[in-house]
């Protein structure tokens, strides 16, 4: 089952018109973020299905950080994040991830060179699943609802960011398929948003652990860094 999104196009294709998609996407999350609070209820948070789709991470300064594909196993607990090392920014970061949540394992992959960290995972938070402890501010239509095809009713949530001095504005469909995500933290601030969204795990075998992660040891965590999705773009 596909499920086209109305979002920015991913960065690759058409960079200022990225930017000014993302901005008002930023204004319109802000604004319900800042108006909604009388509006919230008692409403318990929708967990995401299987996906597969792409990502994209853009500073609130507009640089990019990360675009990508990623595999997402909602029953497993297990995040695949794969950034496109080939795109011509330099702030693109090259990343392989693989999180096994409910271990609480982190491994970043080189698969050039066939070598693995093997890291403790210290927050479980990130951006394809509402946590349980988030508010629900609202639910707005995005675009129009009177036109057929130009519109998009999705709910809004808010929260802390585990572990972390900051918080977060999160927007998901009716069917808790995540839009974009907005992180506010002391020292960065940044979008997540996502595109071309698939309600399936196309490749099973990128959520298994890669061979030459296998026999790695578990590394030693220095003493003040937390190992997460969201540290990855601090």
């Amino acid at each position: 089952m596909r499920l086209e999104l109305l979002l920015p196009s991913p960065p690759v294709f058409c960079d200022s018109l990225c930017t000014r998609k993302m901005y008002a996407a930023i204004t319109l999350c802000v604004f319900m973020c800042m108006t909604a609070a009388t509006l919230a209820d008692q409403h318990p948070p929708c967990h995401a299905p299987n996906m597969t789709g792409f990502m994209s991470v853009i500073s609130l300064k507009g640089d990019i950080k990360a675009f990508g594909a990623f595999t997402y196993d909602s029953m497993g607990k297990k995040l695949r994040f794969r950034s496109n090392e080939s795109y011509p920014a330099n702030s693109s970061v090259g990343l392989d991830l693989l999180m096994l949540f409910d271990e609480g394992v982190l491994y970043e992959i080189n698969s050039k060179n066939q070598s693995c960290e093997k890291k403790t995972l210290h927050c479980t938070q990130h951006p394809l699943d509402i946590p349980d402890d988030a508010t629900f501010m609202r639910t707005v239509n995005s675009g129009s609802p009177s036109i057929e095809g130009e519109g998009m009713k999705v709910s809004v949530w808010k929260g802390a960011m585990a572990d972390m001095k900051g918080h977060y504005c999160m927007s998901v469909t009716m069917g808790c398929l995540p839009v974009y995500t907005m992180y506010f933290h002391e020292t960065s601030s940044f979008i997540v948003s996502i595109t071309e969204v698939e309600i399936e795990i196309k490749d099973p075998d990128l959520l298994a652990v890669p061979a030459c992660c296998l026999a790695q040891p578990l590394e030693e965590t220095p003493e003040g860094t937390v190992n997460s999705f969201l540290n990855e773009f601090m």
